[in-house]
C-alpha cells in the first residue's frame, strides 16, 4: 500500500473514530431535547453547540443535529456560532454552513455552501399586526419551509425568504423574496437573477 494511500486510510479512520465519539458526547443533550421535539431544550442546546470553537465544535455540531433535526448527514460541516432554529430542518451530504448563521426550517440539498452571516428565515409573513397597530408574536401557523437545492451557493450576509432552486447562486447580501430557479445568478435587494449558470 503507497504512503498515501495508508494516510488517506489513517485520516478515515480518525474521523470515523471522532465521529462517533461526538455521537456519544450529544447523545445526552439529543435525549433531553426529545431528538428536536422539546422546541425550548432543542433551542438552548442548539444555542450552547454553536459556541463551541474549533474543529471539535464543528463535529458536536453535526453530531447534535444528525440526533435532532428531522435529516442531517454526518458528512456536512456546521461552523462556528451558527445554529438550527427549528428542528424540522434537513441537512444533505457534503454541505458547508459557514460561521454565524441563523437557520429555521430549512431543506438544504447535497453539496451546498453557506457563506457566513446567512440567515434563512421562516418565510415572509411571520408577524402580524392586531387591531390596535401592535405586532402581534411570530404565528408558528404561518412559518413556511425554505427549500435550497443541490449544489448552491449562497453568498456572505444573504437572507432567505423564498426556495432556491438547485445550481444555483445568490449573491453576497443579497435578499431572496421570491422563488429562484435552478442554475442561475441572482443578486441585489430583492434578489433578480442575472444570467443563467454555463454548465
Amino acid at each position: 500500500m503507497a504512503t498515501s494511500e495508508l494516510s488517506l486510510s489513517v485520516k478515515l479512520v480518525f474521523k470515523t473514530v471522532v465521529q462517533g465519539l461526538s455521537l456519544v458526547i450529544t447523545l445526552p443533550f439529543a435525549v433531553l431535547a426529545g431528538f428536536g421535539n422539546f422546541s425550548l431544550m432543542f433551542t438552548m442546546f442548539a444555542h450552547f453547540f454553536a459556541l463551541l470553537p474549533g474543529l471539535p465544535g464543528d463535529y458536536l455540531r453535526v453530531a447534535y443535529y444528525v440526533l435532532t433535526l428531522r435529516r442531517c448527514s454526518l458528512y456536512s460541516r456546521i461552523s462556528f456560532g451558527s445554529f438550527f432554529a427549528q428542528s424540522s430542518a434537513t441537512v444533505g451530504n457534503g454541505v458547508y454552513i459557514g460561521g454565524y448563521c441563523v437557520l429555521a426550517g430549512c431543506d438544504i440539498g447535497d453539496r451546498t455552501q453557506i457563506a457566513t452571516h446567512v440567515q434563512i428565515l421562516g418565510g415572509r409573513h411571520q408577524h402580524a399586526r392586531g387591531t390596535d397597530g401592535r405586532i402581534m408574536g411570530a404565528n408558528e401557523d404561518e412559518f413556511e419551509h425554505i427549500v435550497i437545492g443541490a449544489d448552491c451557493w449562497i453568498g456572505a450576509s444573504a437572507i432567505l425568504m423564498a426556495d432556491i432552486g438547485s445550481g444555483t447562486t445568490i449573491g453576497a447580501g443579497a435578499v431572496v423574496t421570491r422563488p429562484i430557479p435552478t442554475r442561475v445568478v441572482a443578486v441585489g435587494n430583492p434578489a433578480r437573477t442575472l444570467e443563467r449558470v454555463i454548465r
